[in-house]
């Protein structure tokens, strides 16, 4: 698969992303590729324009960063208002597992997954923990399985 990664951030940068590196370093590790890496501010349309129109051709798109319940936290926002087909086992499973790291505090995170068109997207929280969290026990397991669904005509 090609991976997109996303860190959606108004103060990291390539130098200090380590839950964007933390995406691309299980991916790579697993066999994929990196199609785009990117550190956009969380501001709505640069979310949406690198999701609309993606730099590269990738398979699967992981953002992380913005899903919190701040008022500069807007992935949420942006991102489901594309979303064609949300996956909400995702978010369901996400938090649960959370659960078991942070507490009840797993119920502040908005994150989500869908597809768009024909990529399947993940919108992870920025720290670094959530992410592997994620990559490990749900994004690598299925995204072979989820990808090949969407190539179904």
């Amino acid at each position: 698969m090609r991976f997109g990664v996303l860190t959606i951030s108004d103060t990291r940068s390539e130098a200090d992303d380590t839950s964007g590196r933390s995406i691309r370093d299980a991916a790579l590790g697993a066999g994929h590729a990196i199609a785009f890496y990117r550190i956009v501010k969380d501001e709505p349309q640069q979310i949406l324009d690198l999701l609309r129109r993606p730099p590269a051709t990738a398979d699967v798109i992981v953002t992380n960063g913005g899903t919190g319940l701040a008022p500069r936290d807007t992935t949420f926002e942006a991102v489901s208002g594309l979303i064609d087909r949300e996956i909400p086992g995702f978010g369901e499973l996400f938090r649960m597992l959370s659960y078991e790291q942070v507490g009840a505090a797993a119920m502040l995170s908005r994150a989500v997954a869908g597809t768009i068109g024909d990529r399947v997207v993940f919108c992870l929280p920025g720290s670094t923990k959530a992410v592997d969290l994620a990559m490990n026990r749900l994004i690598l397991p299925q995204v072979g399985h989820l990808v090949g669904l969407l190539a179904v005509k």
